[in-house]
């Protein structure tokens, strides 16, 4: 009996630890496509203030809110309170930071209601299983992008339509993923949707850099996303079956050479007098 209390007091116990314990999103490589958009939007804004400071902490705290939420819907069939409790604690910050930066920019209004639909269609298509959707995917990858655009305003006071173009081809750029990866499963190891969206993909950034919306090395950025498509084609079967581990490097390389090349390019030729 003394045993069985024991035991008891201890499940009891590491069940109470639990509440306390942060819950964190497993799939790091959105946090670099989070920071990696943020960066862009930050340099396009040419500054670095403490507005911009705070919509990175917002930004941040807004992504870590939906993983509790994705659970909490998956598992319905009964209350997670650690995820409750840290999904309220993430979104809280989020939205308390989101209104007071929303004051010093109004037009920030827009990014927020595009993050907000974009969090209402990934809970239903976790609902209707279809989370891995390529649809899905892309809406993902479409409102973590808007970290771009959300630095951009927060720091100058305004939107541009350059701020939306690069809002845009980093959308473009790191959706490009979805069918990279794709191609290690083989439901979807045909080449020809990802050739698709990559013609597709250039033609629109053809367009916005006819449009003035970006300059030629920002644009040429992309071509990034084109070198790493053509490696693959040379390594595909290592590319297919090796482990995930190597293939995350492997993408990630190609993302941290996208972002410097992306930020740097909307960066000015000379540093400012002090």
């Amino acid at each position: 009996m003394v045993e069985l209390s024991t035991t008891t007091s201890n499940k009891n116990r590491s069940n109470l630890q639990t509440w306390y314990r942060p819950t964190f999103s497993p799939e790091q490589g959105i946090l670099l496509v989070l920071g990696g958009s943020f960066i862009t939007g930050a340099a396009l804004a040419q500054e670095w203030t403490n507005s911009t400071t705070l919509a990175l902490i917002c930004a941040f705290f807004a992504l870590q809110a939906e993983h509790p939420l994705v659970v909490q819907i998956k598992q319905r069939s009964s209350w997670k309170p650690r995820f409750l409790i840290w999904g309220g604690v993430y979104g809280g910050i989020a939205m308390a930071i989101a209104a007071w930066l929303y004051f010093q920019s109004p037009c920030l209004l827009w990014i927020y209601a595009m993050a907000i639909a974009a969090l209402v269609a990934d809970s239903i298509a976790v609902l209707k299983q279809k989370q891995k959707s390529i649809l899905n995917e892309f809406i993902g990858f479409t409102a973590i992008c808007l970290s771009a655009p959300l630095a951009y305003i927060a720091t100058t006071g305004h939107i541009s339509l350059a701020a939306m173009a690069m809002w845009i081809l980093n959308t473009l750029f790191f959706s490009s993923a979805i069918f990279t990866l794709k191609l290690r499963k083989k439901k979807t190891s045909s080449p020809v949707p990802g050739m698709i969206y990559h013609g597709t993909a250039i033609l629109i950034i053809l367009s916005l850099y006819y449009f003035n919306c970006l300059n030629i090395a920002t644009a040429l950025s992309y071509t990034v996303a084109l070198v790493k498509l053509v490696a693959i084609a040379f390594r595909l079967d290592w590319y297919r079956t090796t482990k995930f581990y190597f293939v995350a490097i492997f993408e990630t390389r190609f993302a941290l050479i996208y972002i410097a090349i992306a930020a740097i390019s909307v960066l000015p030729a000379h540093l400012p007098n002090a």
